[in-house]
């Protein structure tokens, strides 16, 4: 009985860890996306497919196997859900997340309109010199409700379907895509393979989100914005998740947004009013509420499949 609900006492040791240390200083991805950096600058001379193709091959495929193999032989011993829980505390990344978001907020309900600009520069790749505070909570709910699919929801998703190689595999390849994910000359070609790895890894997770999102807010809005908005963000995932998400609140995010100091157009996602700064707090309560709706939902599924095979 106990070896059936190991990969959910898994998960929840994982999630108390992320939550009481948050990221580390030294953290893998840290050298994982070095090594990408330098390969990205010697194999990225042609704006080839091939070459993205044969270093995402290298930098994900290696510690991917090298994980795999070592899952394996470490099946039935003590020392797996250990590996297990290693794994999966780095790569979620939610709690680090969060007390960014929660910074920004501080900020804005403290009237420091310049001080949330800089803290949400840490979080998003946008221009935010410029943003009023409607930009600045919309763009951080933004940050939010994505990233509670890539490093919470899918990194949980794969370690349930494939152990910690898959969790950690989801990571890496997410964690190129947004090296590498641009649709720009320098990255059009070279990130193609990542980009569409990503979007193929996040597709059932994202939908998985967007349910867990909908049942734990506003159901009608959040079903409402999935229906007539899924097509309209450029990622299939993401925008499905923000779009989902900030129905479930009830408020409406998005827009033109400026990269580079060029502007670029975005969809308004959502249903509702405009977002307010406390809509940050809620955003990250909604992803919490949806978390614990994924945690029961995945107990009663191991204890259901643990019965059958009895």
């Amino acid at each position: 009985m106990l070896g059936a609900i190991l990969p959910v006492l898994v998960c929840i040791a994982a999630l108390l860890l992320d939550r009481l240390f948050g990221e580390p200083r030294l953290h893998p991805l840290v050298l994982f996306g070095n090594t990408a950096a330098w390969l990205e600058k010697r194999l990225n001379t042609r704006k080839s497919r091939l070459n993205g193709g044969i270093a995402m091959l290298i930098v994900v495929g290696i510690p991917v196997a090298a994980l795999a193999m070592l899952q394996f032989a470490l099946a039935a011993t003590i020392f797996r859900p250990l590996l297990d829980i290693v794994i999966l505390t780095f790569v979620i990344g939610w709690q680090s997340m969060k007390q960014h978001a929660v910074a920004v907020s501080g900020s804005l309900l403290g009237g420091y309109l310049s001080a949330s600009r800089e803290k949400l520069a840490l979080i998003v790749s946008r221009d935010t010199h410029d943003l009023n505070e409607e930009q600045i909570v919309g763009s951080t709910i933004e940050s939010v409700l994505e990233n509670g699919h890539d490093c919470l929801f899918a990194s949980l998703f794969w370690y349930a379907l494939l152990g910690p190689a898959g969790a950690l595999l989801h990571r890496l390849v997410n964690t190129l895509d947004a090296m590498w994910g641009y649709k720009n000359e320098r990255y059009l070609e070279f990130g193609f393979y990542a980009a569409r790895f990503d979007d193929v890894l996040g597709y059932l997770p994202a939908r998985l989100t967007a349910i867990g999102y909908m049942l734990c807010g506003s159901s009608m809005l959040a079903l409402q914005s999935w229906r007539d908005q899924i097509g309209k963000h450029k990622s299939p995932n993401a925008g499905l998740v923000m779009a989902t998400g900030a129905g479930a609140l009830g408020i409406v995010i998005g827009g033109p947004v400026r990269y580079g100091g060029k502007l670029q157009e975005k969809p308004y996602l959502g249903l509702g009013r405009p977002a307010k700064a406390g809509d940050i707090s809620r955003s990250i309560r909604l992803i919490e509420k949806a978390l614990l709706v994924w945690l029961i939902i995945y107990t009663i599924t191991i204890f259901g499949l643990y019965l059958l095979t009895q």
